[in-house]
């Protein structure tokens, strides 16, 4: 059975590729951790992230962005002294900032999946080149995110962090065509084939 090679080092990263890795988001505690998680990541390796997830759960009460808005210094000196956990305080401050926006975002929008997924007029996008392997870290698309975003507030939510976001919640299916993962996480979606989005 063929997989994309990035997820091929270990266990849990074959198990995130095989039944989460492109699959539409419409869940936003989901959209949160995803986002989250890449947030945290910036430095750092996605293998570190899906290895330590468990630890940013309990740290995040299951990444509950209306409780994580509420935290205060005592939180986040009980998340950085949790044994595992990344000891970065502006990462951990970061996150509960960026649960505040996260709820602003949808009081304006009723959902932040509703955000999001208008960017793409909720298709998940298909570009020509990137099944062969031809995938950028960042493009048109995500460089426009990446900017409302920053508008909005949110922190450490770069082009190159928005697009592996992107490719994370099958905004953008960047499978490669032949794992065998590529068509199934299209099934039941609207897509959009769509040429190479260049950076801006």
């Amino acid at each position: 059975m063929e997989r994309c090679g990035w997820c091929l080092c270990n266990e849990k990263m074959v198990k995130y590729h095989d039944e989460e890795w492109g699959v539409p988001v419409h869940d936003d505690r989901k959209q949160f951790e995803y986002l989250m998680m890449e947030a945290m990541q910036c430095g750092l390796n996605w293998n570190m992230m899906i290895q330590k997830r468990e630890i940013f759960r309990e740290c995040f009460e299951g990444f509950d962005f209306q409780k994580v808005a509420a935290y205060g210094e005592e939180d986040i000196r009980r998340i950085l002294d949790t044994e595992g956990m990344i000891r970065s305080r502006r990462k951990v401050e970061a996150v509960i900032h960026n649960a505040r926006c996260f709820l602003k975002v949808r009081e304006e929008f009723g959902t932040f999946s509703e955000y999001l997924w208008g960017f793409s007029k909720g298709k998940m996008i298909l570009y020509m080149g990137h099944q062969k392997g031809q995938i950028p870290a960042r493009n048109g698309l995500s460089d426009r995110i990446a900017k409302d975003l920053k508008k909005r507030g949110f922190k450490y939510l770069g082009s190159v962090t928005v697009y592996a976001h992107l490719q994370s919640c099958g905004m953008v299916n960047d499978h490669v065509e032949g794992c065998f993962r590529y068509l199934e996480v299209m099934d039941g979606a609207e897509t959009a084939r769509k040429r190479r989005d260049i950076e801006s």
